[in-house]
């Protein structure tokens, strides 16, 4: 039967080993505010403000996919912290109870002296599991608050994107004025707009490649029928240099002609230019492929 000091010296040992760092990064969790909340928030209106600028407006998509990132990374460091947070209260609880140590047997060396080594070989065995644990957990702690504060920076910048676009709204609603609002028709499911600007590019740069343009049910440009990707390369290939040099080409008319002919954003090797926020070419985060990094097509979207 295990004594009552052995179990005594096992509480004790879980009392140390929840350090003030365990407990000040659970009262620090608990006092926060709840960051994907706001951020839900922050998509929310996001959501209408494409609606009301006609189109997903890149600047804002982008900032969301980031704070959505920055968020994920976080909630998955907060789970791992309390995963190692259980796991070190675990093992100061069970450490001892699992044998039968008796701590008045270690101090006086009565009894057998080989268990009573063997005593002392398991008590620096946990000392050292202790110590690694315990550096395991300042680790986590450390990761877990910087991914927070950069969750939080990531979604305080949707927050101000939001607002700037806000203050644009005359000038981005005077452009959305100028083109109007388009229905999708005909068999092919595009605007007018969208045809004529496809058969301008066409014209003016013949491809070797297809150009995909309506997708039904596609919650974006393509699904309402005004987008197009211009191919520069069969799907997730990379183009060849000669292909890349004919994008590079689209993609500089688009933004010159641009405003004359109705053109909305441009998307190109990783990166944006929205003719709406008139903020030049931006980089986007990385979506995962080729195609979806926009690497092997010119994608084109109109008002």
């Amino acid at each position: 039967m295990r004594s009552s000091r052995s179990i005594t010296l096992g509480v004790m040992l879980s009392t140390l080993l929840m350090t003030p760092l365990m407990a000040g990064a659970a009262v620090e969790r608990a006092a926060k505010p709840n960051p994907e909340a706001e951020l839900a928030r922050l998509t929310r209106e996001a959501d209408a403000l494409n609606k009301r600028y006609r189109g997903q407006v890149q600047s804002l998509e982008e900032t969301r996919v980031q704070a959505s990132k920055a968020t994920q990374r976080a909630r998955s460091l907060k789970r791992s912290l309390a995963t190692a947070e259980t796991a070190v209260t675990r093992f100061a609880q069970t450490a001892y109870m699992g044998g039968n140590l008796d701590d008045i047997n270690l101090l006086s060396f009565q009894g057998d002296p080989g268990t009573t080594l063997d005593g002392v070989a398991m008590l620096s065995y946990l000392a050292g599991q202790r110590a690694s644990q315990l550096g395991h957990l300042k680790e986590l702690v450390k990761d877990a608050k910087d991914a927070e504060a950069a969750a939080e920076a990531k979604i305080v910048k949707l927050g101000d994107d939001i607002t700037k676009l806000k203050k644009d709204r005359v000038r981005i609603e005077s452009l959305l004025a100028k083109y109007g609002f388009q229905q999708p028709g005909g068999s092919e499911g595009l605007t007018p707009r969208m045809v004529s600007v496809r058969n301008t590019i066409l014209r003016t740069f013949p491809m070797p490649y297809p150009v995909g343009c309506l997708r039904r049910g596609d919650p974006g440009d393509h699904g309402s029928g005004r987008a197009c990707d211009f191919m520069m390369s069969t799907g997730g290939r990379m183009p060849t240099a000669e292909a890349k040099e004919r994008g590079d080409r689209l993609a500089q008319w688009a933004i010159d002609h641009g405003r004359d002919i109705g053109i909305m954003y441009i998307i190109w090797q990783q990166r944006y230019y929205d003719i709406r926020t008139g903020t030049g070419w931006r980089m986007m985060s990385d979506r995962g492929g080729i195609t979806a990094n926009h690497y092997d097509h010119v994608h084109i979207s109109v008002f």
